[in-house]
């Protein structure tokens, strides 16, 4: 099928300037090194140059501390530029007056942690997060109290400065002026527009706490209390979406495909059988003065760059929704806000948790798992690698190495594009960002809730604004893809019309006169071409790996998905690993190899940038079960399996895999519980690193019991579409298998390398 896009408005957009908007704060946006921060009304800039920051979700009050260092490691290898967490208050000051910034909760650590990582932070300071924390983040001591949370009542910002008081008394020294990594602070979250239960009350009552009334003047009351206890970021934020904005804080957006609140009790006027297809995977104008209809913001949006806080990085399970996140939708969501306009990109979660307890019970909110947080995150609950964390990766490699060329390019849509009913599986679904002349070609075949078939013969006309139509034909795609493809693009002086090709990135090999471009294939191509000014036409064949010279003065490196998920960019080269597991980044100036294999191979372009990795002695974890009912076990594991942990030097975790078939699981370490979930029909994984004193202390034995399906009723979870369904059906409570898994680290190559 052929479709047209005209470019001619967008050179007309693209020559209007970019303007500086008010929303950094000058005094505290030049660092001690000259390093300088500014945002104009279509990107945020780092020396004056435009730039499109990464950010990633993780809480540190939900993840170990002993595991912050290579965790953060992780997640900068992943192309993360900044880390954003909440400040629970309820983590720090759950009895009124005792405050607790240890451990687990010692946000300055983390914050230096980043630091050292090279990260960014954004620091959501609450008083309200949400997160499906409990009460939201406040504390069970605020609901007695003779005034109301989230208001602008003097009692309650009282307490308020309190709170903030303390976050900067942590935080004193680590701002960007002062060379630190914080670079902005986030008021509140989904004031206006959101709010959670109070869970210390009886749950028929579902009283809620207020999600506020007071606009955008409760906002500038907690920007300027924070001001005055010291908190002093460049930029403050505050959330977009159905939430008052005022006009010197940065908006910022999300999309959510999969939504566990539909099924809530009492959400909404009607509980759906099924959850509906979304229209979070279609492309649509998000910047500039001709944005899309269904996007109406509370200022012109021609005044603010499109930033994102909250992406749909994964999801969490929900009692009454519990499902297998499709991790293609994650990268697909990051084309789309790309494709869109978005030009600050930020993941909700991109690292799971672990919700700690509290001194009177859970810290979570009722309707999701006490103790875990995992998400479905591209980086789990104890940091294990998932297919969108491969993924993005690549994505996150483009837009460092070309961001700044689409920084600020208008987006260019055919008709009805923004309007494709989200059920659509027969029309292609692309946008084009560019100044008229050169830009890139964004298309999706991924939709939430809808098999997409996988696409063949397609064609794309571009007429660019000097009237020079460039065809991409031969277009295919695999279905649950998204690709990225160019057009009149400067390959150091050779002109690329276009490629039904993904660029990746840039490499400058040592010794070499020449630059190296890595592209994509992306699955599904039924003709991945290169066009080039003046030489005939390159295709490129089926092998994972394939390089060739264009007027032997460029290198074009090409790649398969299936390869690019095991790739990582060195800076003047490549690294494969050999296995899906393995994960290959930097920590403390040194390539770390994590992998759940003892021996390992990675191959480099070129060759020798790494040692040769030693294999490890591989470690067996023999896993015992002692059937002590139908729904209950103990779990035996091997003696000395704790001080295997503390020692760290061959194995940096063990997974426990549960595989099991019923309601909910939970698993006891003597009477602590360590973690619990809801069936989905995946495997349970814990990471028992965190738990080795625990473990030593029951002589290493758990009970892993079963929450049955009530008698006669079964739970169907086994799609994303369904809630949580009961049918006529056996009683279930049955343990399918338990094993181990041991997680070994191993140094392969030090930073002088490169």
């Amino acid at each position: 099928m052929s479709y047209g896009i005209d470019l001619s408005e967008a050179r007309k957009f693209a020559r209007t300037p970019a303007y500086m908007i008010p929303v950094i704060r000058a005094e505290a946006a030049c660092g001690p090194d000259g390093e300088t921060l500014g945002a104009t009304n279509r990107f945020l800039t780092r020396d004056g140059l435009p730039w499109i920051p990464i950010a990633g979700e993780m809480h540190y009050s939900r993840v170990s501390a002993d595991r912050w260092d290579a965790e953060l490691a992780k997640m900068a290898a992943a192309g993360i530029d900044v880390i954003s967490t909440y400040v629970f208050w309820n983590h720090h000051e759950e009895c009124e007056g005792e405050w607790d910034f240890s451990g687990n909760r010692n946000v300055r650590r983390f914050v230096d942690l980043c630091a050292r990582h090279g990260l960014y932070v954004i620091v959501r300071l609450g008083p309200f997060c949400h997160g499906e924390v409990r009460n939201g983040g406040l504390p069970d001591w605020l609901y007695g109290k003779p005034y109301e949370v989230r208001s602008l009542d003097e009692g309650f910002l009282d307490v308020v400065r309190g709170l903030y008081s303390h976050i900067a008394e942590q935080l004193r020294g680590l701002y960007f002026k002062e060379g630190g990594p914080i670079i902005a602070a986030q008021v509140d979250n989904e004031y206006m527009a959101s709010s959670a239960p109070w869970e210390m009350t009886a749950g028929v009552s579902r009283e809620w706490v207020p999600s506020g009334h007071d606009g955008a003047r409760y906002l500038q009351r907690l920007r300027d209390i924070a001001l005055e206890e010291g908190i002093d970021p460049p930029m403050f934020t505050c959330t977009g979406w159905r939430s008052p904005v005022p006009d010197d804080m940065l908006p910022l957006w999300g999309g959510y495909a999969y939504r566990p609140w539909l099924f809530y009790d009492g959400f909404g006027a009607e509980r759906p059988a099924e959850h509906p297809a979304t229209d979070e995977y279609r492309y649509r104008s998000l910047q500039g003065p001709r944005t899309s209809a269904d996007f109406d913001p509370p200022y012109n949006p021609d005044s603010r760059l499109y930033a994102c806080c909250e992406m749909g990085g994964g999801m969490f399970n929900s009692y009454d929704y519990r499902f297998a996140l499709p991790y293609r939708s994650v990268d697909a969501m990051t084309n789309i806000k790309l494709g869109s306009g978005c030009d600050f990109l930020g993941y909700y979660m991109f690292h799971g948790g672990t919700n700690p307890k509290g001194l009177a019970g859970f810290l979570n909110e009722g309707q999701v798992p006490k103790r875990s947080y995992d998400f479905q995150a591209p980086l789990g609950e104890f940091g294990q690698m998932r297919e969108s964390f491969q993924r993005l990766r690549t994505l996150h490699e483009f837009v460092k190495a070309f961001g700044r060329e689409f920084a600020g390019m208008p987006v260019s849509l055919q008709d009805g594009q923004d309007r494709i009913d989200p059920s659509d599986r027969a029309t292609l679904r692309y946008a084009v960002r560019s100044d008229g002349e050169r830009g890139f070609v964004f298309i999706n075949n991924f939709q939430d809730h809808v098999r997409v078939p996988s696409r063949h013969g397609e064609r794309i006309d571009v007429t660019t604004a000097a009237g020079e139509c460039i065809r991409f034909d031969g277009i295919g795609l695999a279905r649950d893809e998204n690709c990225i493809l160019p057009f009149n693009m400067d390959l150091d002086g050779v002109r690329l019309i276009c490629a039904n090709l993904q660029p990746i990135t840039v490499l400058r090999p040592q010794g070499r006169p020449f630059r190296t471009f890595v592209f994509l294939k992306p699955d599904g191509m039924d003709k991945p071409t290169f066009r080039f000014e003046g030489i005939p036409d390159i295709t490129v064949g089926k092998a994972d790996f394939e390089r060739f010279m264009v007027r032997g003065t460029v290198e074009i490196i090409c790649v398969t998905r299936k390869l690019a998920r095991r790739m990582t960019v060195l800076g003047g080269g490549l690294a494969f690993v050999d296995d899906d597991n393995t994960l290959l980044y930097m920590d403390d100036g040194e390539w770390t190899l994590e992998t759940r294999r003892a021996e390992n191979e990675i191959a480099t372009y070129p060759q020798g940038l790494l040692d040769v990795p030693r294999s490890v002695e591989p470690v067996d974890v023999d896993v015992r079960l002692k059937r002590l009912h139908a729904d209950r076990c103990e779990i035996i594991l091997p003696d000395g399996m704790g001080r295997l942990l503390h020692s760290r030097r061959k194995v940096t975790d063990i997974l426990l895999n549960i595989e099991y078939q019923g309601d909910i699981g939970w698993l006891f370490c003597g009477d602590d519980l360590i973690s619990d979930n809801f069936c989905n029909g995946g495997t349970w994984q814990v990471g028992l690193r965190d738990y080795t004193d625990a473990i030593d202390a029951a002589g290493g034995r758990l009970t892993l019991v079963i929450t049955p399906m009530r008698h006669d009723t079964r739970v169907n979870v086994a799609s994303s579409m369904a809630a949580r369904l009961e049918q006529p059906g056996a009683r279930v409570a049955n343990i399918t298998d338990v094993y181990a898994t041991p997680v070994y680290r191993m140094t392969v190559g030090k930073q002088k390398i490169l």
